[in-house]
């Protein structure tokens, strides 16, 4: 039995086969199975596929040379690669042979023809059947024949389209499909860069508007805190506090309900007047220091005491940012006791902290501290603002009070100590050590003394047999039971232990003292608002 080459149809005869040829295939043309070239004849076909499809059959023969010295023995290795190279011509001549079995019949001798024909299609099965077992016996047979393949009809790897030849593929694939690839076609970078410093961009101000935002709602929270703290939040002043806290007392039943009533009556009272009503204050401690010095503290070598002073502590309206206040009444009760302060003082009681507050606003619009002002919103009243040096001194020399302020703004010892505002503060209270008496009660006011966060009044200060110093202060924090013990005729030492401060007591990182000197004339006064359009105090060191 012959098959057809071309068709595939059996035959039981060579003259059948030649029939079968001249009869189906006759008026088939030669084509070339690389591009599809047809219209010439058998041997032109056979030179264009050699010089045109060159590649092509160069793959073809490497890869039958390949599978020779895959499949070869070292005894008929070149046997194998010459019959390897013969099987691959036929299969060329072949495949133009099949495409016009005329043109083939009529290159060939007439007496040989059909012989011819009969080698080469034997040669082409023969061909074929050696490179398919070869195909099942190695794996790089089937790659290079897939290699083979692809060669003649590429496919898109993204898309899937077939083009006629590996550069239609390659143009294909980077024009359509460019953002895939890693190295984008020229034109196509400059855009992407674009697309992606825009998108950097984006992000970086999403970023910056995220950060900004951020800020800013940490700073309003801080603000925010920082009014609450220093009492300018709106939540009102002296009185709603006063109220407030009587309010708690009774509904927790340590206080009567006639009692808030009563208590309420003096408050509105005292705010009508301006005046301190003297509930939280407590006269005559100086006196009694005085007493227990010349009759005990046989460790003490010297001590100067101010002028008479009244301790003032903090009430339920003011408690937790009054002491500024506090600390003001407690150096305005001893100058009003002092004659020397008659002429600028005459006629003045203690004022009541609202009062007080009210003040201070007088003293800002007469043109004193507009910065300061400034800071608290150029009001006071019906706030818990705090005070500190700065407002202490306005109010001072807006009444003629002449005194200034020493800012010892740093350490001056170990540890974080103040040894030079202990020194300073000895001066001031004694200008004579040597040859004085145990007890000096001195014609010198009290001094007012700010640190962060609270403020005292200093009173007096000790000087030790072993040549320590030790300060006598105010709290106004101290309520009144505990100074009332400072009265008792039989006083004992433990009871100084609230008013005592030595060196190492005091670590604040800074400390600001208001010291009072005498009083101002009416030109130093105006000379004085004038400078305080630039606050500046005294520093040390």
């Amino acid at each position: 039995m012959l098959s057809c080459d071309i068709c595939g149809e059996t035959v039981t005869s060579e003259s059948d086969m030649k029939a079968h040829l001249l009869i189906v295939h006759m008026e088939n043309e030669v084509v070339c199975p690389f591009c599809k070239l047809s219209g010439v004849n058998y041997d032109e076909m056979c030179f264009h596929i050699e010089t045109a499809h060159f590649e092509q059959n160069e793959l073809e023969r490497n890869f039958e040379g390949i599978n020779a010295i895959q499949y070869g023995t070292p005894d008929n290795k070149k046997d194998n690669t010459r019959q390897c190279r013969m099987e691959g011509n036929s299969s060329m001549h072949s495949a133009c042979a099949s495409s016009n079995p005329k043109i083939f019949a009529q290159s060939l001798p007439k007496d040989g023809t059909l012989k011819h024909k009969d080698f080469y299609s034997k040669n082409l099965t023969d061909s074929r059947k050696l490179l398919k077992s070869k195909g099942k016996q190695c794996d790089l047979a089937k790659r290079k024949g897939s290699i083979y393949d692809t060669m003649y009809s590429p496919e898109c790897p993204f898309c899937g389209k077939i083009e006629d030849c590996t550069q239609d593929m390659e143009t294909h694939v980077k024009t359509k499909h460019a953002n895939l690839l890693d190295t984008p076609v020229e034109g196509m970078d400059r855009v992407q860069c674009s697309r992606d410093l825009e998108l950097a961009h984006r992000l970086q101000q999403e970023e910056d508007r995220k950060r900004r935002s951020e800020e800013s709602r940490q700073e309003r929270e801080e603000f925010q805190k920082l009014q609450r703290q220093y009492g300018l939040d709106n939540s009102g002043g002296y009185k709603q506090q006063q109220l407030q806290s009587m309010e708690r007392e009774v509904n927790s039943g340590r206080m009567h309900p006639s009692e808030f009533h009563r208590r309420k009556a003096d408050m509105m009272e005292s705010l009508a007047l301006g005046i301190d009503d003297g509930k939280t204050k407590t006269s005559g401690i100086i006196e009694a220091l005085h007493r227990y010095y010349q009759n005990a503290a046989p460790d003490v070598r010297h001590v100067w005491l101010s002028t008479v002073v009244d301790h003032f502590h903090s009430s339920f309206g003011d408690k937790g940012w009054g002491c500024g206040y506090r600390n003001f009444q407690m150096l305005l009760s001893s100058l009003l006791q002092n004659d020397a302060y008659d002429d600028c003082l005459k006629g003045m009681s203690v004022p009541c902290i609202p009062k007080i507050q009210s003040m201070i606003e007088d003293a800002w619009r007469e043109g004193f501290d507009p910065q300061g002002a400034c800071q608290l919103n150029n009001r006071l009243q019906g706030t818990k603002a705090w005070i500190g040096a700065c407002e202490i001194y306005t109010l001072l020399t807006s009444l003629r009070v002449k005194c200034h302020i020493v800012d010892f703004h740093k350490s001056t010892g170990p540890l974080g100590t103040h040894p030079r505002l202990f020194e300073w503060i000895l001066n001031y209270y004694s200008s004579e050590r040597e040859g004085s008496p145990k007890v000096v009660c001195t014609s010198k006011p009290p001094i007012y003394l700010q640190h962060q966060g609270h403020s005292r009044t200093v009173v007096g200060i000790e000087e030790r047999k072993n040549r320590t110093l030790c300060l006598l202060i105010f709290d106004p924090g101290c309520p009144s039971r505990e100074m009332q013990k400072l009265l008792k005729q039989d006083m004992e030492a433990s009871n100084l232990k609230q008013l005592r401060k030595f060196v190492g007591n005091l670590k604040h990182k800074q400390y600001q003292i208001v010291a009072v000197e005498g009083v101002l004339t009416a030109e130093e006064k105006i000379a004085r608002r004038q400078a305080s359009q630039v606050f500046t105090a005294e520093k040390i060191p």
